[in-house]
């Protein structure tokens, strides 16, 4: 059993030094240890499988499906532009999201709410040139701020008040309120905001996805519009920060009747059909193409643009191309291939003039707006290859579009009041998206990721091993019996920095399920009021900001943020430390 112990101490110190030292990744670090287990004979096979068979993995992988459906619908964008249209800076928009999604989970799960939340922030980066590393984690951290606020607003505090109701160290505990949290949970959000608004920038790191560098390179393409009458467009100047439309691209040339502006100035006026030339990168470019309100035509994609389904498409010229020395109209793309050619890439080589009559180069990048038939027309050409899939969209109509946000709704609200269980209600969800043609099953594996289901799945595994061999309780009790001698508000701070530490390390249900019964035979022993002491273990577990397999949320933006381990450390112990003092003060004066 000691050699158990020690084997379990060394992979979990392995674990801790490979993500934050990035030996390796994520997911290739717990399969090492948790092979390590399993070889020992620690873990079992059964033991280590049955985090794949886990009800809240499931739930996680189909709220992220179900989000990126939303995403490629444009539904949500919409959505979230009415709700963040006058935010043009980074602190608005940070002030504004933390705000509206701590407030949104704690009354709905806070899960399902940064899964679709996700997309809206990368594309809002993008277009205002902010780095998306700068805001998933504020993003997290806000859904995780909000659920501490309410019983039902995360899973955690459902999980200690059932346990609650179960318990048998003190007989007639009344469970807890819905509200009981509030006291604790509501001035951290604002503490939480404040602290997110003003210190997210400075400690977060300014990273780029880095399969999105290694698909575009940073290739700047040029990209000609036409401003339509009545575009918002009109009459701004070129300085306006309610240009929104416009962040992120460089204005390389304006066309005002005969007249070619080429050194613009900021206080340069877009008028009525005016013809503009921008260079961009191809995400920003897809983003202004397929919003609907910018008020701008893209020539040659004009009857392309009220499709149902569209996508922007990367390519690039072969060398044995039978479109060299043609022109982009003389090419023909709508006709042999069902696409619209919209932005040019010569490396090296500035364009002018109208794209349109610019002749094809062996080599030349093209961004291409296409229709659902393009995969099948070009896919025996060898006039270019494919580079990438910029972005997909999705057009549905209003009724399948209040369909599909109803019905998230109505699985959250299902799942709140214990009715329905959220995994089979998101199953029936997705089911019925599918079958009404909101998205199609070749999405489903498509959006699957894997690499986050075996995170989590070999996460539980460790805290498995953690609580079979004692470690965990090794650890917990130990902690404890350290600050015992500093008095009660002494045994608050151990309480909260054991249960604190044993939740980002392992998972805040094993968390939970170890302190718990701990918890409630130091307030037998001592005889002091239990409620402190397990609302105590509800905030420390829930409220996990140091690493990034302590909640959910923060392996979700973990990947996508192109985050180290280190990174959540950074700017998630500052935060800890302040909801560990807003947490003990306001309990040791309520309570004692």
């Amino acid at each position: 059993m000691i050699t158990q112990v020690v084997i379990v101490f060394i992979v979990l110190l392995f674990i801790v030094l490979s993500l934050y030292f990035e030996w390796t990744g994520p997911s290739f670090t717990f399969l090492i240890g948790v092979s390590v287990l399993a070889i020992s004979g620690i873990l079992t096979p059964k033991e280590i499988m049955a985090g794949f068979a886990n009800e809240q993995i499931a739930v996680i992988l189909l709220l992220l499906l179900i989000g990126d459906v939303i995403r490629k619908s444009s539904a949500i964008e919409k959505f979230f532009d009415w709700v963040f249209r006058s935010c043009h800076s980074y602190k608005s928009f940070v002030f504004r999201m933390t705000l509206v999604v701590s407030t949104m989970s704690a009354f709905f799960n806070n899960t399902p709410l940064v899964a679709i939340m996700m997309p809206y922030v990368d594309s809002w980066s993008r277009r205002n040139n902010v780095s998306s590393s700068k805001l998933l984690i504020p993003l997290s951290y806000a859904a995780i701020l909000g659920g501490c606020a309410t019983l039902i607003g995360t899973s955690t505090n459902l999980i200690v008040n059932g346990l609650l109701s179960e318990q048998t160290i003190l007989p007639g505990l009344a469970p807890l309120e819905m509200f009981d949290f509030s006291l604790v949970g509501v001035p951290m959000i604002v503490v939480g905001i404040i602290y997110l608004v003003f210190f997210s920038r400075r400690l977060l790191p300014d990273k780029k996805d880095a399969m999105a560098d290694f698909n575009h390179s940073n290739r700047d393409y040029l990209l000609q519009a036409v401003v339509n009458e009545g575009s918002p467009l009109v009459g701004k100047r070129l300085e306006d920060d309610r240009l929104q439309n416009l962040r992120g691209l460089y204005m390389v040339e304006i066309v005002r009747g005969d007249k070619h502006l080429s050194a613009i100035s900021p206080q340069t006026q877009i008028m009525t059909d005016d013809q503009l030339t921008f260079a961009g990168d191809t995400e920003t470019i897809a983003s202004l193409i397929t919003q609907s309100d910018s008020g701008l035509t893209f020539p040659g994609a004009e009857g392309l643009l009220a499709r149902k389904y569209t996508q922007v498409i990367e390519i690039v010229i072969s060398h044995n191309s039978t479109l060299i020395g043609k022109t982009v109209l003389e090419a023909n793309f709508r006709m042999k291939f069902d696409a619209a050619v919209i932005a040019v890439h010569r490396n090296g080589e500035r364009i002018t003039g109208q794209i349109t009559y610019e002749k094809l180069k062996a080599g030349d990048a093209l961004l291409l707006y296409a229709g659902q038939n393009f995969v099948r027309l070009s896919r025996n050409t060898q006039d270019f290859f494919l580079i990438t899939q910029v972005i997909e969209n999705r057009k549905i109509s209003s009724f399948k579009s209040v369909i599909m946000f109803v019905g998230l709704i109505a699985s959250i609200l299902l799942s709140v009041f214990r009715i329905v269980p959220l995994f089979t209600s998101l199953l029936f969800l997705l089911v019925g998206m599918n079958i009404m043609g909101i998205c199609s099953p070749k999405d489903i594996y498509k959006s699957l990721d894997l690499n986050l289901a075996m995170i989590i799945s070999l996460a539980l595994a460790l805290g498995v091993a953690m609580t079979k061999t004692g470690v965990a309780t090794m650890i917990a009790q130990s902690i404890i019996t350290l600050f015992m001698p500093l008095g009660v508000l002494g045994l608050l701070f151990g309480i909260y920095l054991v249960t604190s530490l044993m939740a980002n390390l392992i998972t805040n249900k094993a968390a939970v399920a170890l302190v718990f019964p701990i918890v409630l035979t130091i307030s037998k022993n001592l005889h002091i009021p239990p409620e402190p002491l397990v609302l105590l273990v509800a905030f420390a577990s829930a409220a996990n900001f140091m690493t990034p397999i302590g909640y959910q949320t923060n392996l979700m933006v973990y990947g996508p943020g192109g985050y180290s381990f280190k990174d959540f450390t950074k700017i998630g112990f500052p935060l800890t430390f302040l909801y560990l003092i807003v947490t003990v003060i306001v309990l040791y004066f309520t309570y004692f």
